[in-house]
């Protein structure tokens, strides 16, 4: 038997709906359009379309700052993921998604199903999918809950992704104490599609058939999309996890990509957050259609069913497809010839409206653009909060140290900085056999199938920046993942935005999440970036307690020929070092300043974004002429750091000669660095194209000599630092 539902007049009387994330205004507003009270099962569909999660109301007046349009672009934020044409009738797909609250609760299946459903929102495109990138942030790894976090997000992260076949091949962790609570788990999918495959999540042609195909319909994840829209709490842990089936995943996948080459299908959309409720009702509203649904056809993976549990269901590995009628059957078969299941569950309507018919009685009935395109949106309150001004005013801090050697080591040693190699083996980069540069490096490097292109991608985001100062931390980021395309040889092309932010509700919260959207604008505006897809993670808090801004920048590069890509080793003894860009005292959130002081503070460095621009144009120059052995960009650590990234991974060594304050020219973060090699022969030539300082050379003893006016101020073995780099977090997870 089903269990009895609370009739309409209770859910208001109780007021139900507010147990179910809808606020009184948001449930008259219902009444009134309807002209009626809502049943059960119609509440349930407007909680979860009108949660932040789907209907972004608190961050769509945000997000409409972004530039997303450019000569590029072929599909702009709106549908499963952004598409950007790359020439010779291609399109690279990507988007970027958090799945923040479900890896709280449960690590390894909240991980694994992120990158499921990422990986739908690629091939729903009809894009095959090519790489997988994440961005995680969790709390410091001197507790056991953290280790435990940090081992089964990854752990879950590389079950999926290598079970379905498609490399991990970047990403970017960093630790802080405030994601103790609130770890943060984005993943970013790519692929590649021929532009006659492209495909949309349209429920186009009245008297079309909607078809379910995938794993059956269950109880798990009901209400997940509210649940990712609210403070994470402990009674979050009660709800039913999402479960990840990989190998089914695969199958559908490889059904997908078959069937888009198929003229019967018209559209196919990936149910994630708020599942069926949300792929049908999205479909139709985008086709200026309605869709009936008969829920008795649904495959269920458990008895007595309500419509609302199945609407609400967040059971993974499901896709809605609407194909032409009288093309079902081959539809259903094609699917069953990969072991998937399929089954025709409605029709598109002429009336715009979505019906939900189960037992034989019409369950649900309600307008599709209530449901979407009329959610509310709200223009909430924005304070600059207290320590901001308090930071901008407070005096430049500038370290004295007494030993740069050890303090160098020490540096290597931080969880942020460290190599994080004990991640990145669990992954399988190399499945697919195209990937060009795996982890490791500044930027992954894909070959696009059948060509001499490559893809470039990376994750960024200086979380702590972003908190000293949102809208210059906003700049850095889109800037840093540029960097990092630019030194792997690629001419950035668009982004997606992962914004993980406390609760919008308080307005210094609020104003982090302009700022930092300002901030990301004015840099893709001054790059010629767009934005065509994304996410927005909100009420990432703890007992009160906000995570820091975290703005990720995904980014998509493409390097034109595969003889252009540059890695961060330097390559021969000889090869003149250079430093491009000007080093001044910024420590303002920088690492050596966490270290030292057990906390950030200050301002973030500046940036200007016209010599950001000219250092960037400089340096991919140079790289296309053949010029440069070596590139890396100065991010965490500084300078120090980043000599030490380029030669622990081979036995050279590098003499540099510093003038000025040697903390800062070794530590300060400054913005808008290059660090280069290049060939003697090619000193003159390069010197015309880049600004850039030389500061020493490559040589052959396998050590790091740092000398001012003729002394050797810091002398250290390059063995000593990959010790101290490649083993701090096998050592702090041991």
């Amino acid at each position: 038997m089903l269990k009895k539902e609370p009739k309409p007049e209770q859910i208001k009387k109780d007021k139900l709906y507010l147990s179910m994330g809808l606020t009184d205004q948001e449930y008259q507003r219902i009444v009134e359009n309807l002209d009626r009270l809502p049943n059960y099962t119609e509440t349930g569909l407007f909680s979860v379309l009108w949660s932040e999660h789907c209907s972004y109301k608190n961050s769509k007046p945000v997000l409409k700052k972004f530039p997303t349009k450019g000569e590029r672009v072929l599909q702009g934020p709106g549908e499963g993921a952004g598409v950007v044409d790359i020439g010779g009738g291609k399109a690279v797909v990507f988007k970027i998604e958090s799945h923040n609250h479900p890896s709280a609760v449960e690590p390894y299946h909240g991980a694994a199903t992120g990158v499921g459903g990422i990986l739908r929102d690629v091939f729903s495109m009809g894009a095959k999918p090519v790489a997988v990138l994440n961005s995680l942030r969790f709390g410091e790894l001197d507790n056991e809950r953290t280790k435990y976090l940090l081992k089964e997000v990854v752990a879950g992260m590389a079950g999926y992704g290598n079970t379905v076949g498609v490399p991990t091949v970047g990403g970017e962790i960093q630790f802080d104490p405030c994601y103790a609570g609130n770890p943060l788990v984005n993943a970013m999918a790519v692929g590649v599609v021929e532009h006659v495959h492209l495909q949309k999540g349209l429920a186009a042609g009245v008297g079309n058939t909607v078809i379910y195909a995938g794993a059956p319909t269950g109880r798990d994840g009901i209400h997940g999309a509210t649940f990712a829209s609210e403070e994470f709490t402990d009674t979050a842990a009660e709800l039913s996890p999402q479960v990840g089936y990989p190998e089914i995943g695969k199958r559908l996948m490889e059904a997908c990509l078959a069937l888009v080459e198929s003229d019967a299908l018209v559209g196919i959309q990936d149910m994630g957050a708020a599942g069926l409720t949300s792929s049908s009702a999205e479909m139709a509203s985008k086709a200026g259609t309605g869709i009936e649904l008969n829920l008795d056809l649904v495959p269920q993976a458990e008895e007595q069913m309500s419509a609302y549990e199945m609407m609400l269901s967040e059971s993974q590995e499901r896709m809605l497809l609407v194909v032409k009628q009288g093309r079902e059957d081959e539809v259903i078969r094609h699917f069953a010839n990969y072991g998937v299941q399929a089954a025709a569950v409605g029709r598109v309507t002429a009336e715009k409206q979505l019906r939900l018919i189960h037992q034989g009685q019409v369950v649900a009935e309600v307008p599709v653009g209530l449901l979407t395109e009329d959610a509310p949106v709200y223009h909430k309150p924005s304070q600059e909060p207290a320590y901001f001004g308090e930071f901008q005013q407070m005096e430049d801090y500038v370290p004295l140290l007494e030993d740069l050697k050890q303090t160098l080591l020490n540096l290597l040693k931080q969880p942020t900085i460290a190599s994080k190699e004990w991640v990145y083996q669990q992954f399988n980069s190399q499945a697919q056999g195209n990937t060009i540069v795996a982890p490791g490096s500044s930027a992954a490097v894909v070959r696009v199938e059948g060509t001499e292109q490559g893809l470039c991608l990376t994750t960024d985001c200086n979380s702590r920046y972003m908190y000293l100062d949102p809208e210059t931390g906003g700049r850095i980021a889109v800037s840093e993942a540029a960097r990092n395309i630019i030194c792997s040889g690629g001419l950035p092309l668009a982004i997606t935005d992962g914004l993980n932010f406390g609760s919008p509700d308080k307005p210094e919260i609020f104003w982090q999440l302009e700022q930092a959207a300002e901030g990301i604008s004015q840099a893709c505006r001054a790059f010629d970036l767009p934005v065509v897809s994304g996410n927005v993670s909100l009420y990432n808090e703890t007992k009160g307690e906000a995570i820091y801004p975290t703005a990720i920048i995904g980014m998509v590069g493409l390097v034109e020929d595969l003889k252009d890509v540059t890695t961060v080793e330097f390559k021969n003894p000889g090869d003149l070092i250079y430093l491009l860009g000007e080093t001044k005292d910024e420590f303002g959130g920088s690492e050596l300043q966490k270290m030292l002081e057990g906390r950030i503070f200050g301002r973030a460095p500046e940036l200007d974004l016209d010599l950001e621009k000219k250092h960037q144009g400089q340096v991919l120059k140079a790289i296309r002429q053949g010029l440069v052995q070596s590139a890396q960009d100065l991010s965490e650590g500084g300078l120090a750091v980043a000599m030490a990234e380029c030669l622990v991974g081979g036995d050279l060594g590098a003499e540099i000669g510093l003038g000025g304050n040697l903390v800062s020219q070794l530590f300060s973060e400054s913005q808008s660095r290059f660090l280069l090699t290049v060939k003697p022969e090619h000193q003159a030539e390069f010197e015309r194209l880049v600004d850039a300082q030389l500061i020493g050379r490559v040589t052959s003893e396998p050590v790091l000599v740092v000398e001012q006016e003729g002394k050797a101020v810091l002398t250290v073995e390059t063995k000593e630092l990959r010790r101290a780099w490649k083993g701090a977090l096998p050592c702090l997870l041991s």
